[in-house]
């Protein structure tokens, strides 16, 4: 596969799990997506890097509360709140409904219910507050070593378990991802971690990796395997857990 094969298969990704313009000879096309989970990582590496340039530029200007809002509100807008999404979603199923036939149903109505609505705003608030508490100086290696490591965690689930979804078989994030792959994640996630100071990297890791052993043994527990909406909610528990790790401070 020739270097611009693989790089169109990252714009597939990028077109796939974010609103950013891809030139167009990027098509939507099932073949080209069914490589495109094993930029996961990658994508969120550009994220990553759009929420920090937001950070720097309006911490010129502005108090860190807001360069902080500012950064949150870019990957929004980047992403168009699709991982966002997936977790009220994930709430709102798991929350509401006892048996798999149930949870997948609720997961999958357009609308959102109590569960989903407050734990969408618990989340934004603890992630706006976690970000806040951290060293200016370290927010934006932060911000992209989090979204990148997040991405990864989600796409680990593509590698241990089955898509549930009977309807939904030929969607790329329903293919088993191999172990190379895997593997290709993983060094992209790691990347980002090489500039955070080793302590405070192995913590955010360890809790971004227990959030997302949590996660994978409930979904595995309530209905045998995961969803988009599951993928979507690993993503933001993880990255949230990865700056929880950050301010963890033992004395």
């Amino acid at each position: 596969m020739t270097l611009r094969q693989e790089f169109d298969h990252f714009l597939g990704a990028l077109r796939f799990f974010t609103r950013l313009p891809v030139p167009a000879r990027i098509g939507h096309g099932s073949q080209g997506l069914e490589q495109a989970a094993r930029y996961f990582p990658a994508v969120g590496l550009l994220v990553g890097t759009l929420a920090a340039l937001v950070f720097v530029l309006a911490a010129q200007v502005w108090p860190r509360t807001l360069a902080v809002l500012a950064a949150i509100a870019a990957t929004l807008y980047a992403t168009g709140a699709l991982h966002e999404d997936g977790w009220s979603d994930m709430v709102d199923g798991f929350g509401g409904g006892w048996e798999k036939s149930r949870i997948l149903a609720i997961m999958k109505d357009s609308r959102i219910g109590s569960f989903g609505a407050l734990a969408l705003v618990v989340l934004l608030l603890a992630r706006f507050c976690a970000l806040v508490e951290l060293d200016a100086a370290l927010v934006p290696v932060a911000l992209i070593a989090g979204h990148t490591l997040s991405r990864f965690a989600a796409t680990t689930l593509l590698y241990g378990l089955d898509y549930v979804r009977d309807e939904g078989k030929s969607t790329p994030l329903a293919r088993r991802l191999g172990g190379g792959e895997l593997l290709f994640g993983a060094l992209t996630a790691g990347l980002p971690l090489l500039l955070l100071p080793p302590y405070a990297a192995l913590l955010g890791s360890l809790f971004a990796g227990l959030a997302t052993l949590w996660l994978a043994r409930l979904f595995r527990r309530r209905i045998g395997g995961y969803t988009g909406d599951c993928l979507g909610a690993t993503q933001q528990l993880a990255e949230l857990a990865f700056y929880g790790g950050l301010l963890c401070r033992f004395s």
